[in-house]
């Protein structure tokens, strides 16, 4: 990778879908070079151009990252809390959680529920620690590349 390829991710993070009229003039290239450029980062996996949600437009209004810790397979619980409408994401970590899980639940009298109801009767599920979204677009999808 080198600085233009940078250059056209974070254009491509700011909106995946920029015609490559308007990509090349902002990464120095010509349209059909960005377009170049882009195919041959997707071929070598680098990038994924796909849709992304945002769950508080959708209706959810309570968003939130559990940090949660395990006793035994952290995947399993990972697995059990994956097949959850409300988890939008899990991911197994090493330091002073197991695995953190994302979700988005319609209000927070029910992200009080999933946490108490759900997550904590997850079999190995020693500690959940909640750490609540506040506010509208609490997601950005940006790496500094």
């Amino acid at each position: 990778m080198d600085d233009i390829d940078r250059a056209i991710l974070r254009e491509l993070q700011s909106d995946g879908r920029i015609p490559y009229a308007d990509l090349g003039p902002r990464v120095g290239l010509s349209p059909s070079a960005a377009r170049q450029r882009v195919q041959r980062l997707i071929d070598a996996k680098v990038v994924q151009v796909v849709g992304v949600t945002d769950p508080m437009a959708m209706g959810g209004q309570a968003m939130a990252l559990l940090g949660i810790r395990v006793d035994g397979d952290a995947r399993a619980v990972a697995d059990a809390l994956g097949r959850r409408d409300e988890v939008v994401y899990s991911v197994l970590t090493s330091g002073g959680y197991d695995l953190f899980a994302e979700v988005v639940c319609q209000d927070p009298r029910a992200l009080l529920d999933f946490i108490n109801d759900v997550v904590r009767p997850v079999e190995g599920v020693t500690a959940v620690d909640n750490f609540p979204y506040f506010g509208i677009h609490t997601h950005r999808f940006a790496w500094n590349v």
